[in-house]
């Protein structure tokens, strides 16, 4: 994904989705894991200029690991408020940047750890249990 190139935004997601389904894990799980990792894709299409997913998936959970090289999170606990957001007013005129990219993450996994370095790029571990 390259920044603010929104064409291939969610394919990641969509894709692990696909293949989830494909391997019979249960609705719920898939459901959880899609709108984590979509919400992820969006934040680093918007603040760090693309970045890497890795999907491990085990029979008792789904670990869904973001790392990017953008600037890192200032505040970790301010970008967690509902609704803050330091997305361009043209991301937001696009209808992105709403503030609710990492509270979903959060809300639809079942474990979240933020590793960031201002200046470095920040690691997000989500997990979804099965």
């Amino acid at each position: 994904m390259s920044g603010e190139d929104f064409t291939r935004a969610g394919e990641a997601s969509s894709d692990v989705k696909r293949k989830l389904k494909q391997m019979g894990v249960n609705p719920e799980a898939i459901r959880k894991v899609a709108i984590a990792m979509y919400e992820g894709e969006i934040n680093m299409v918007i603040h760090a200029d693309g970045g890497e997913i890795t999907v491990e998936i085990t029979p008792e959970k789904i670990d869904m690991i973001l790392d990017d090289k953008g600037p890192g999170i200032k505040d970790v606990e301010l970008a967690m408020q509902a609704g803050y957001s330091t997305a361009p007013d043209e991301i937001r005129s696009l209808g992105f940047g709403a503030g609710m990219g990492l509270p979903n993450m959060k809300k639809y996994s079942d474990q979240m750890e933020i590793d960031t370095r201002i200046g470095e790029g920040t690691k997000i571990t989500m997990t979804v249990y099965i």
